[in-house]
Parts: C-alpha cells; structure tokens; sequence
C-alpha cells in the first residue's frame, strides 16, 4: 500500500480514536501528553496544571485499541510490538498514575479482555504449591541473572537513600533499620519470612543475631548456603509452616506475594511465631487506597507478566488486620522516591549489563525489553505518589 494510501486510511478509522484522546485529556488534572499521531496530526493532552509533558508517538492506532480493551497489559503489548515509542517512558507511567483519580476507568481493561486476564491470575492464586510456582517463576530466573544488576549483596528491596549514597550505601541503610526495629541483642533469633539471597541474614548474622531464613526459591536457597553465614539457617519453608517461638519477624517485601485472600493467613503466622512483647520489622509495598478497588478487580501489567499471584497491599485493610491480631502499627517511614531511585539505579546497571553482553545468553532479546520496561514502569508509578514503600513495626501485646 502506497504511503498516500495508508495516510488516507489512518485518516479515515481516526475519529473514533479521537474520541479516546479526548477522555483521556479530560481525565488529566495536572501534566499533559505531547501526543504524534498516525494520521500525521500532533495534540497535546492535559498541559493545564504542572506536571509531567513525555512525548508519545502513536505509531499505529492498535495501540490506542489495546490501551482501551486491555489497560496497561495491552499498552505493554503495543510498545512490545512497537505500536507506541517514547524518548522516555517513565513520565509518562508517572502521568497517569499521579491522575489516577480523575482518569478513572479510562485505560482500564474491560469486558472479556479483563474477564480473561482474571480468569488467568485465579489459576495463580497462592495456596501451597501456586505459591512455590508463583516464587519460581520469578525468583528462579537465576542467581547469574540478578547478579549483574542488583547490588553486590544482592538486594532485591527498595533502598533508603541519603543525599550522594550510593546503591550499596542506600541498600545498608536499610537493611540497618530493619534490624534496628527488631529491637533484638546478640545470641536472640530472628525469624525472616522471605529472605531473599541473604543480604539482611548477613547484617543479622554480623550484630550476632541468629537468623531463621525462609524461602521458596531454590536459587536463593543456595545462593544464601553459599555464604556460610554464622549462626544462619535457610529453609524451603511455606510461611504457613513454620513452628517454633522467634524472638522478633523479618518481612522485607515479601507479603506482596501473599495475595489479599491469604494476607489473614500471613498476620496469623506473625501472631503464632512470636514470642510476647516481639516486634515485627516489615517493609511492604502499597497502592493508594483511591484506586485499591479497581486495583484488586482487574489484573495489571506486574501480575501478568513479572510477578503471578502478586498484590500490593492496602494499608489500611491490612493494617486492621494487623490490629484485630493485637498489634501495635507503629512508626511507620514512607519512602516512595527512594524506590524510584532504587529502580532508575537498578535499570541503569540492567542497561549497561546488557549493553555489554553480560546477561545471560538464555534470556533472550524479549526477555530483556519486557524487564526494561517493568523496571521503567515501577519508577514512574513510584514517582507518581499511587505505590509506596514504607516500613513499619508491629509489636505483639
């Protein structure tokens, strides 16, 4: 087909597009959208309150079909099948998440694209053997893989950043401060629900604590065996399996692959484990209470496509869980823009790790776009105010 050709179709099926952009102009109460068109036309969406402006070249309206059927599973879609391009795609998740609100449903899947894609996380649901599947999906992509990207200590948790850290300084600071709210002394034992590849085991370990590590990825397992860390003792374990009496509980971003359904299961594990007067040091991530409801109906670009059976808390639903158990939610410290820094640091090193051909040959070409966008995607919805990271400490009556 001839390009006069083609720009005369792109003209032709354009109105109903149009009136897509319209809505989503609308819904923009602060930033806008220099958007370029397929019929050859520019609008700018938004542009009425301060904000963030990216750029978005609509290559072929599909893209806009996709953003309107599927939400952010199908607008993921069209940038993997090059429907839309931007110089920079964070501002653009940062966008709409800061107007979450006033866009409403707008972009948001519906109808059988949403029934299928909820269909589909049901079947990922976290009862016993989903979860270990769930884990080893995502945790089990190899150790050789996260190695290249994250910090030395492999830690896979948003950092605390003070002013010129550096990713390993900022991800210390953290793993410092949970240790502080476990409020333990040298020789008590600290139970770690979700330990990761020991990084918090290893600060423990080293203020003479005794550590009980949990974990359903093999890889990890090994990875934290592979230390040889003192007093360090890593299990296979279901959080819903643990016995025994700890002296405090370790959480460090874990309860995000709970699942809302098994988040009583979660804070029972916390009451039944720990000794009276413990303290819980938890570090959770949580999506904005205004959109929860849309949230927990639908299914995202995360839980399709980065982490099955995965939901972000609700603070305060989980918080009065937490409560009718006897806890006590105490200082609670917010750190969203740090995640966004801890994501722009792990995305730059991802960069430059495939750049120099280091990531392994396994992970295909596909593979690696669709984690460059999940990590670009995380930033701006950090930067965006709707997720945020906090810690908190629950202390057992």
């Amino acid at each position: 087909m001839s390009a006069r050709m083609t720009g005369l179709l792109s003209r032709t099926i354009a109105p109903p597009f149009h009136r897509l952009l319209d809505r989503i102009d609308a819904g923009l109460a602060s930033g806008g959208i220099e958007a370029r068109l397929p019929d050859g036309t520019h609008r700018l969406l938004g542009g009425r309150a301060p904000g963030p402006v990216p750029i978005v070249t609509i290559v072929r309206w599909r893209a806009l079909l996709r953003l309107a059927t599927e939400g952010s599973v199908g607008w993921y879609r069209a940038w993997e099948a090059g429907e839309w391009s931007s110089p920079d795609p964070v501002p653009l998740f940062d966008l709409f998440m800061r107007n979450r609100t006033s866009l409403g449903g707008t972009a948001r899947a519906g109808g059988i694209p949403r029934a299928a894609l909820r269909h589909w996380h049901r079947l990922r649901r976290n009862d016993r053997g989903g979860a270990r599947r769930n884990i080893a999906d995502h945790y089990d992509l190899g150790n050789d893989f996260y190695r290249e990207w994250l910090d030395a200590c492999l830690t896979y948790s948003s950092a605390i950043y003070d002013r010129g850290d550096t990713l390993e300084t900022a991800q210390q600071r953290k793993l410092d401060a949970i240790l502080a709210r476990t409020a333990t002394r040298p020789g008590e034992t600290i139970l770690e629900i979700g330990c990761g590849w020991g990084s918090f085991a290893a600060t423990a370990a080293a203020a003479g604590r005794k550590v009980h590590g949990l974990t359903l990825s093999t890889e990890q397992k090994a990875a934290v065996d592979a230390r040889g860390l003192p007093g360090v003792l890593v299990s296979l374990t279901d959080y819903r399996d643990v016995t025994g009496s700890y002296d405090a509980v370790a959480s460090i971003e874990m309860v995000e692959a709970v699942g809302q359904a098994y988040w009583p299961a979660y804070v029972d594990t916390l009451a039944r484990v720990l000794k009276p007067g413990g303290r819980v040091a938890l570090q959770y991530i949580s999506i904005a209470d205004d959109i929860f409801e849309r949230y927990a109906n639908g299914v995202d670009f995360i839980q399709r496509y980065i982490f099955p059976g995965g939901m972000l808390l609700s603070e305060s639903r989980f918080r009065a869980l937490c409560e009718e158990r006897g806890f006590a939610w105490t200082d609670r410290h917010g750190f969203g823009l740090d995640y966004a820094q801890t994501l722009r640091h792990w995305r730059e090193r991802f960069d430059n790790a495939d750049k120099a051909g280091r990531l392994p040959a396994r992970l295909d070409a596909r593979f690696r776009d669709l984690w460059r966008y999940y990590l670009m995607y995380c930033e701006g919805g950090f930067r965006g105010g709707g997720i945020d990271v906090a810690q908190v400490t629950l202390i057992k009556a």
